[in-house]
């Protein structure tokens, strides 16, 4: 892979990281729907005006819209406001990983592989460690909203695999119209006009920056750049890099908002990470069971 092919895969992933040090600046003005809201909105307009519609159905586009922006970042945002920090929220969700496993398993009746069954119990354990220690900045709630939203985002992983071979930047922009208006209710019913009205309000600068962050850096240029190099190189050399967006998560959460980093989530994320590894790598180097 030529270096700045890889300095670009670091740079995406490096963004997806560091992004909910984004999330919680936002939410710290915005409730956590509303954000979506804003979020998914401007991922859709003006991108629609250059990206054609993906040959796909429209319940195909609106299943994974209700999934991945609803269910997952709908449950992430709300976690996120107050239940679960930034860092851990990061290597939480990526227990998708997992529940895309299962959901494989269960619908299209793949086998599971010996290092894969590895994996999962290497994350469940890591998932134990962080829910024996939960406290004051991450609750049991927050802890099972952030797995609700993992398990939400594997149903879209699926819904994502019907869609076939696609443009992934362009399926992501179709989606997101799918998302406001189920978000815009749920902003509306829950926090209502006038706290809507407030929090626009009270919106300076770097909120407005961190809104925008969402959709160009995180959607736009994430998804773009990511697919860009799916279709330059081995899917084997750019999905790994995926497993680094926990460790710029954690990192960014504890640099930028004092996050502490105790023994017990070190060695929960060390538990969690190995598992995502595992799951990754082991299948090519154990030998398989069903």
């Amino acid at each position: 892979m030529p270096l700045r092919h890889f300095l670009l895969a670091l740079a995406v992933v490096a963004i997806w990281g560091s992004n909910f040090v984004v999330i919680k600046y936002a939410l710290d003005v915005l409730p956590p729907m509303l954000l979506a809201v804003l979020r998914f909105a401007i991922a859709f307009v003006p991108a629609c005006f250059f990206l054609p519609r993906p040959a796909v159905s429209w319940r195909n586009l609106a299943a994974y819209g209700l999934f991945v922006a609803v269910g997952q970042f709908g449950l992430l945002y709300l976690a996120m406001r107050s239940e679960i920090s930034p860092g851990l929220a990061s290597l939480v969700i990526q227990t998708q990983v997992f529940f895309t496993l299962g959901l494989a398993v269960w619908l299209a009746k793949e086998r599971v592989l010996a290092a894969q069954w590895l994996g999962l119990l290497l994350a469940v354990a890591g998932i134990a460690v962080i829910v024996a220690h939960t406290d004051g900045t991450t609750t049991p709630l927050g802890l099972a909203m952030v797995l609700a939203a993992a398990f939400s985002w594997a149903c879209g992983n699926i819904v994502g695999k019907r869609a076939g071979q696609v443009n992934m930047l362009a399926y992501v922009v179709w989606s997101s119209a799918f998302a406001v208006p189920p978000l815009l209710a749920l902003t509306l019913l829950v926090d209502g006009p006038g706290r809507i009205a407030a929090a626009l309000a009270a919106a300076d600068a770097g909120t407005w920056g961190a809104v925008l962050w969402q959709s160009f850096a995180n959607t736009l240029f994430g998804y773009g750049c990511w697919a860009w190099l799916l279709t330059r190189h081995p899917a084997a050399r750019i999905v790994p890099m995926a497993l680094l967006v926990p460790i710029f998560g954690m990192g960014a959460s504890s640099l930028l908002l004092a996050e502490p980093l105790p023994g017990w989530k070190m060695i929960a994320a060390t538990l969690v990470m190995a598992g995502l590894a595992v799951n990754l790598f082991g299948p090519r180097l154990l030998p398989s069971r069903h």
